[in-house]
């Protein structure tokens, strides 16, 4: 429930017939679950299904867990009918088993505390990403020098290099200092300076060339946002995903 809600609840209560009202909802979920899965058509069947499928697959997870803490619960009180030798490990099964169970969920929380928006991205080509320059009397003849169609990012100090030695044009049309980044814990969308280009995923020259693709992963300044770390420090510098294709839209999402 958002705040301004809340504070709505606080301030007039409830309808008399709140519960009611929220039980018959809940009793009709299933009902509208139903219905929509049988009467969406193409994309949207598609989307929903997929969502659906996510929804049980936790569902079974969370039930399997339950199952497992009572079965833990059930035999963790001491026999009193003595046992052989070769019986007495196999009250160590449920621990082990739980314990190997913490242990997944844990792993399982620090890869999406790692993941990424964008796991898969399309690869771009060399042909679709430079585009050859054929002017002077040099570079004509043997078409070395290349312009990049896509995006980029430059440092502050950056000077290009004498025109006759650069093989990599960076048109500034296409420079970008600024991306608008939005923080999934604090659900806030900012426009913060970018430090540099961490890592594009499409070839290592990219990154080092400093493209912005769709998946680039980038480093914003995010010392406006007063973030701080457990031990106190202020947080300077953050990592973020491009998730736009920034030569369609005219700016850069992460």
């Amino acid at each position: 429930m958002s705040t301004w809600r809340r504070q709505w609840t606080k301030e007039h209560g409830r309808r008399l017939d709140h519960e009611e009202r929220t039980r018959k909802r809940k009793a009709r979920e299933g009902h509208d679950a139903s219905e929509k899965a049988q009467n969406l058509r193409g994309l949207r069947a598609k989307l929903y299904q997929q969502k659906r499928h996510k929804e049980k697959i936790q569902m079974k997870k969370q039930i399997r867990a339950k199952e497992e803490r009572n079965v833990k619960g059930a035999e963790a009180q001491p026999s009193t009918t003595p046992l052989p030798q070769y019986l007495l490990d196999r009250s160590n099964e449920t621990n082990a088993k739980a314990l190997s169970s913490a242990i997944k969920n844990k792993r399982a929380e620090k890869a999406a505390k790692f993941s990424v928006p964008l796991p898969k991205v399309r690869g771009i080509s060399e042909e679709e990403m430079f585009k050859v320059v054929k002017t002077g009397k040099k570079t004509a003849k043997k078409s070395w020098k290349r312009m990049i169609t896509k995006p980029t990012f430059v440092g502050e100090g950056f000077t290009r290099r004498p025109v006759k030695f650069e093989r990599f044009i960076r048109p500034m049309g296409l420079r970008y200092k600024k991306a608008n980044v939005t923080h999934p814990e604090l659900g806030v969308t900012v426009q913060l300076p970018i430090l540099g280009v961490k890592k594009n995923p499409q070839n290592p020259m990219y990154t080092q060339l400093g493209v912005l693709t769709k998946g680039t992963v980038i480093e914003v300044n995010v010392s406006e946002l007063g973030i701080v770390t457990a031990g106190g420090k202020v947080v300077w510098g953050r990592w973020a995903q491009v998730t736009n294709n920034p030569e369609n839209d005219g700016c850069l999402n992460a």
